[in-house]
């Protein structure tokens, strides 16, 4: 498999003025990251029950006890990348003009990010992100989470308060989208077609319905 794109935020250099507070968060953030890395790569190699946190913290080399500060569990792991993946299509989303069409805009951002995977990393992530009960059985309450933090992001770049009911229908339909996309690409025979692919089918399905 290829090397999978790192959905984790850059980190921008310190000047050398920056405040020990600064230097001191940078540390901490580009070690957070080095385990979060770590470990993504251990699970998609040796799976996520054979994976110990006695072995990333070993590869990323770290105590346990200095693991703990940084996570609290394997799941808390895989909850980082999850997060990481929808922060950056959110920053692209404040980026969009607002002479765009908002639904237009999400749906473009949401292949963009899709097309980053190949359909062998959709199908490795896929299949971690099922072996962890905890994100399993908070899968309802994520897609709520991310449509309320979508709707946010697209009030930021579309101010107008009349438009407000609209934007929260393009979150609704967006993240509809994007459930519906997932379950049906999980049912799909092998070889599956690119959820990128599956993901602007179901937007332009949704289009022709309107």
């Amino acid at each position: 498999m290829s090397e999978l794109p790192s959905p984790a935020p850059s980190i921008a250099d310190d000047s050398d003025d920056a405040s020990s507070e600064g230097l001191r968060a940078r540390k901490r953030r580009e070690t957070r990251i080095r385990i979060a890395e770590t470990a993504l790569r251990l699970f998609l190699s040796d799976g996520f029950d054979g994976t110990t946190l006695d072995v990333i913290a070993e590869a990323s080399g770290i105590s346990r006890r200095t693991f703990f500060s940084y996570f609290k569990s394997k799941d808390d792991i895989l909850l980082f990348w999850q997060d990481a993946h929808w922060r950056a299509i959110y920053d692209d989303v404040l980026k969009t003009s607002p002479d765009a069409s908002p639904l237009q805009a999400v749906r473009d951002i949401m292949v963009k990010h899709m097309a980053r995977y190949t359909t062998e990393e959709m199908v490795a992530i896929d299949t971690l992100m099922r072996s962890s009960p905890t994100l399993m059985s908070r899968k309802q309450a994520f897609y709520g989470e991310q449509e309320q933090a979508l709707f946010g992001k697209l009030c930021e770049v579309w101010r107008q308060p009349e438009r407000r009911p609209a934007l929260r229908l393009v979150a609704m339909v967006s993240m509809g989208a994007m459930r519906l996309t997932t379950q049906t690409w999980n049912e799909l025979p092998s070889p599956r077609k690119p959820m990128a692919k599956l993901l602007r089918e179901t937007f332009e399905s949704l289009k022709s319905e309107l």
